[in-house]
């Protein structure tokens, strides 16, 4: 009797995906009516104060994310009335150090759908990341504290958010203890020296950044059902040095063993076809545009990585009214949402 052709197996079923929208927001001093927030800037009148409730809740219900991070927050009151404006249900939102309303620099804030597990504010530097500012001193602590955050999604995975905003690259001018300038802004050379502080202060948040990064991502195989999105304002572009300082993922195209402890721009490993970045930008300045926003994701959410558990599928930047008005109720910063998949079968 002849042997019976083999069957063919039937092909696997499709992945089953469940979404997790996240997004990044700067939302230029978002403060309470009537309180003073940089020196030489006046506080927000009431009127002023609800169109920028008014306007910022209608981008947090555009955006509708599952978790979205945000900078610039002087007072957390502010920010709970405007994603509460929103109308989005079921939403923690904390701004750490912005309770009673923070002082010096504005804060970092987060508001998600998901469980909270852990939020804290990460200030200091380990005393070997303290770099020497040329006429300032050490740098020892981010100016904007960094915020940290354990999630936990629906599926049970342990979702580790980094909320951050470095240091901006306008000069950092010598002033008095009653914060005046006491340089001369016309000069070049003092100019250059200035910016130099900026450059050096903004390097050393990353440098002590990239070690909090490595911190969390080199537990994150070890204990699995865990992953790192990283949501800010970093001042510069994403292959800039500094982005690359926190992200090192570059690294990996020499080391591939460097890939557990990289982040991984969520532009550049978008599966979604047809969506690459193209003219992405979420910031002018001068005329120029730059994507200083961004979203980075630890391998967990890279699809060719053999330890994904889901993916980036697509990246958006909200940035239309960027070129409708200057108005201070609006932002100056375009927000960045990146869709991603989980694995559920």
């Amino acid at each position: 009797m002849e042997n019976a052709p083999p069957t063919s197996l039937p092909p696997p079923p499709p992945p089953q995906w469940q979404t997790l929208q996240v997004a990044t927001a700067n939302v230029l001093n978002l403060a309470l009516p009537g309180q003073l927030f940089y020196e030489g800037q006046d506080a927000y009148s009431a009127q002023e104060h609800e169109r920028k409730l008014s306007w910022l809740g209608g981008m947090v219900a555009r955006l509708n994310a599952d978790v979205m991070g945000f900078q610039e927050v002087w007072h957390e009151a502010a920010l709970k009335a405007a994603v509460a404006r929103s109308g989005l249900r079921n939403t923690t939102v904390v701004a750490p150090g912005a309770e009673q309303g923070a002082t010096g620099t504005p804060r970092l804030g987060l508001a998600t759908r998901l469980d909270v597990e852990l939020v804290e504010s990460i200030i200091h530097f380990v005393p070997a990341d303290h770099v020497h500012v040329p006429d300032l001193g050490p740098h020892t602590h981010f100016e904007r504290p960094v915020l940290h955050a354990r999630l936990r999604t629906r599926q049970g995975l342990a979702l580790h958010v980094l909320v951050v905003h470095l240091k901006s690259k306008r000069p950092k001018y010598q002033q008095n203890a009653a914060g005046e300038v006491i340089e001369d802004r016309n000069d070049p050379a003092i100019t250059a020296r200035a910016t130099l502080r900026s450059l050096l202060m903004r390097a050393s948040e990353a440098a002590a950044l990239r070690r909090v990064v490595v911190d969390i991502t080199s537990r994150l195989g070890a204990q699995g059902g865990e992953a790192l999105v990283l949501l800010g304002d970093m001042n510069d572009g994403p292959h800039s040095v500094t982005s690359q300082m926190i992200a090192a993922n570059q690294a990996v195209a020499y080391d591939r063993g460097a890939r557990d402890v990289a982040l991984y721009h969520a532009w550049d490993v978008a599966t979604e076809p047809g969506l690459k970045r193209d003219m992405g930008y979420s910031h002018v300045y001068q005329g120029w545009p730059e994507l200083l926003d961004q979203i980075w994701v630890s391998e967990e959410f890279v699809a060719t990585s053999r330890f994904a558990i889901g993916d980036v599928r697509r990246v958006e930047v909200f940035n239309d009214h960027l070129h409708e008005s200057r108005e201070r109720w609006r932002s100056d910063h375009g927000f960045v949402r990146a869709l991603l998949r989980l694995r559920t079968g």
